[in-house]
């Protein structure tokens, strides 16, 4: 196995030596998947003896009312002048039918991802007279359009930056070789390399030598989130509990984990692992005991991927190269039918490598991602105030939770989606909608309750405008049933 790690790397360096797009960076791109690859050949079976699973101690996990009750400093902008907010920037709008990169996407009141990140950061630093930086890790695929649109926001009062997370080559899931003939990017090459997950941001921070000048500009914590997670602001009591702690014991990371439900049985949990928290996804889970993973009795909590982590200590990990995050892999199929795979990390699995490392349970408003048209609608709608950047759920709703919604393949795509709704319904009642086939929606139309309506093949429905839908069930031929 580690003849192929040197033969592989021997093919790779000499791609990389002979493009003219050779530099530092690829260098240090061709580094970090050289010592991954390595990794990848060494591991022989599950990263995870299932036997060793303990559930995490209860201190390790603190509920956020109690951290909470701690209060705020007299001096907030102390605080917040030691904070910068990292967003993870490097997807794309594919999967809701976008071009270009997913946070340039449109969620409510013709503001993007971005666009309401930039008014949260702004709004705090006006608030407390503090300087927070906002800084979006990239990835190839969003850097260049990222950069053209940043312009709009110089006169926002927030500092931004950036930078970019490595650029890897996908693997011949026979052959175990890269399939990229050379550097370039396009024609045959398109679909070659890939961006390595949000675990790569601890070298790419660390490498672009963004890392060290926030560390001397006095910045103590990031809080990195998914830019997708319109939930994952930031919260003042976590910070002051961040950096009121004593220097001897100082939290160098916190992750925000919430309750599980039946929704997210798939999400990453903390566990007790070899005396340190851990993180443990379903990908690591022994397929004999994966609807124990699943149990919502056993594994009750999920990682939000909303985390709070110390930048002096990342800087030392990254140059003690004790960076150890398990190996996702993860299998794709390229130029017409050859199958490759893409070895990733997460960014939450280097929380066992941290000192003092914590979980704090955190209410569910804070895990708000729009991954689907059926999350969008959601945000959308009057479920939902927004206010200086920030969602919040609607006073006049009389449940916590928000409905179940389930809207079907003729909504997935964003622009489509939108021709099939003339005003977004008023939501507020509503505990679940199911919508399948082709149907639209008049303006001001109501749901409450459970609403279920299905559009056979051929068949059209168009709900009326002004029509209240309450616990109905409405079928292709326009019957609408009690449900």
């Amino acid at each position: 196995m580690l003849k192929k790690c040197g033969f592989f790397c021997f093919v790779l360096f000499c791609r990389l030596e002979s493009s003219q797009m050779c530099d530092s960076v690829s260098k240090k791109d061709f580094e970090g998947f050289r010592n991954l690859f390595h990794r990848f050949l060494q591991v022989k079976g599950p990263s995870v003896e299932w036997a060793k699973i303990n559930r995490p101690p209860e201190d390790s996990i603190q509920p956020f009312d109690k951290i909470k009750a701690k209060g705020l400093p007299d001096n907030i902008a102390d605080s917040l002048n030691k904070l910068v907010v990292v967003k993870l920037n490097g997807g794309l709008g594919t999967s809701m039918g976008c071009k270009g990169p997913k946070s340039l996407i449109s969620v409510r009141n013709e503001n993007t991802f971005l666009d309401l990140t930039v008014q949260q950061i702004e709004h705090l630093n006006k608030t407390y007279n503090a300087d927070v930086p906002l800084v979006l890790m990239n990835s190839f695929n969003t850097d260049e359009d990222t950069k053209k649109i940043l312009q709009k926001y110089t006169h926002h009062g927030v500092k931004i930056h950036t930078f970019n997370q490595s650029r890897y080559p996908r693997i011949n899931k026979e052959s175990l070789l890269p399939v990229a003939k050379d550097m370039a990017m396009t024609g045959e090459n398109a679909d070659v390399w890939y961006p390595p997950g949000h675990g790569d941001i601890y070298a790419s921070f660390y490498n672009s030598g963004l890392l060290e000048q926030l560390i001397a500009e006095g910045k103590e914590y990031i809080f990195v989130s998914n830019i997708d997670n319109l939930g994952a602001t930031v919260d003042l009591y976590i910070l002051n509990h961040l950096v009121s702690q004593p220097n001897g014991k100082r939290c160098e990371f916190i992750m925000e984990v919430t309750d599980k439900t039946r929704a997210d049985v798939k999400g990453g949990t903390l566990i007790q692992y070899d005396g340190k928290l851990r993180l443990l996804e379903i990908a690591q889970v022994p397929k004999a005991h994966v609807d124990e993973f699943k149990s919502v009795t056993k594994f009750k909590i999920f990682n939000t991927n909303n985390l709070w982590i110390s930048l002096s200590a990342i800087k030392r990990l990254q140059e003690q190269n004790a960076m150890d995050m398990e190996i996702i892999v993860n299998p794709k199929t390229i130029n017409g039918g050859l199958n490759v795979i893409q070895l990733e990390t997460a960014v939450g699995a280097a929380i066992k490598c941290f000192d003092n490392a914590l979980g704090i349970n955190v209410p569910r408003s804070r895990f708000l991602p729009v991954k689907t048209t059926s999350d969008l609608l959601l945000v959308m709608s009057n479920l939902y105030s927004l206010e200086a950047g920030s969602l919040t759920m609607s006073e006049r709703r009389e449940f916590p939770t928000t409905p179940h919604v389930k809207l079907g393949s003729s909504f997935t795509k964003v622009q489509e989606y939108l021709t099939r709704f003339e005003s977004i319904p008023d939501m507020l009642e509503l505990d679940h909608l199911t919508v399948s086939g082709d149907v639209t929606f008049g303006k001001q139309v109501s749901l409450k309750g459970t609403v279920i309506i299905i559009a056979n093949h051929g068949d059209r429905i168009d709900i009326p405008a002004g029509s209240m839908l309450e616990n109905k069930i409405v079928s292709g031929n326009l019957r609408i049933l009690d449900h």
